[in-house]
């Protein structure tokens, strides 16, 4: 089997000394969840002040004993300081990298100190961390990589513009079809990876710009298993995500273009 090799993003260089700087190498889980594996949960950050200190709060108060990382993303407000004083551990990035990048430091950083599972979620509240234990116990099991955290499975009260639901469906049809098993929810962010779904994540496979569709479809064409499972998720409060307003058609273009080249791309499965 040819090794995966993976490396800090070229817009990411700061982060070779932060990445040798462990304050939680060998922390494990010491909450409600004592006893699963090395666990670690990933948040991209960028301006993200208002919100980072709740969604801190509330997964220290719900999932007590997992370790946070928060990749700060070149902010220019104190979503740095705000992490900090809030618990968690952050790695800055010089400038602002965009999602993708910030995402894998995230895998990158998880790979390398050897964390068994790494939780992604996002930094403005929308999902709960309620639903952390769930997807954990999911991905535990032996036919699974990753586990998708899907607003869809079940009737919720989660609302959204007509632009982005349409973009969910055709995605999540691209990615069913691609995949061969039904995809409800490729825009989640909610999502739990573990062991060699890690170190591929980590891997120069990653998409640099929105790893969502595209990389649900590289995942199975490596041989890794992608479940979904239910979550709860919430409206962001304040500001528009990647997904929203004119971003949306923006979003769009980009996903086409890089499922493309993802269907193009060289990845035979493991």
């Amino acid at each position: 089997m040819k090794a995966l090799s993976y490396q800090i993003p070229q817009s990411s260089l700061k982060q070779t000394v932060i990445l040798e700087n462990d304050e939680f190498e060998n922390t494990f889980i010491k909450g409600p969840l004592k006893g699963h594996p090395k666990t670690l949960i990933i948040i991209p950050a960028y301006n993200e002040e208002k919100n980072i200190g709740a969604v801190l709060e509330t997964i220290h108060k719900k999932v007590p004993g997992i370790p946070i990382l928060v990749i700060n993303d070149g902010s220019s407000d104190n979503t740095e300081s705000v992490a900090r004083s809030h618990g968690a551990n952050v790695i800055s990035l010089p400038y602002n990298s965009g999602y993708g990048v910030a995402l894998q430091t995230g895998f990158i950083y998880a790979a390398r100190k050897n964390f068994a599972i790494a939780i992604q979620m996002d930094s403005d509240g929308q999902h709960d961390p309620k639903n952390v234990k769930d997807l954990i116990e999911e991905v535990q099991k032996n036919e699974v990589d990753v586990v998708i955290g899907s607003r869809f499975l079940e009737s919720g009260s989660y609302k959204s513009s007509f632009a982005r639901r349409a973009g969910i469906f055709i995605f999540g049809k691209i990615a069913s079809i691609f995949c061969g098993q039904k995809v409800t929810d490729p825009t989640s962010g909610f999502q739990a990876l573990k062991g060699r779904a890690i170190h591929f994540a980590a891997s120069d496979h990653y998409p640099p710009d929105y790893p969502d569709a595209d990389f649900i479809i590289l995942m199975h064409r490596y041989g890794l298993k992608v479940k979904e499972i239910p979550v709860t998720m919430h409206a962001s409060p304040d500001k528009e995500s990647m997904h929203h307003g004119h971003k949306t058609i923006y979003y769009i273009f980009k996903m086409f273009l890089s499922i493309f080249v993802t269907v193009l791309r060289n990845v035979s499965k493991r």
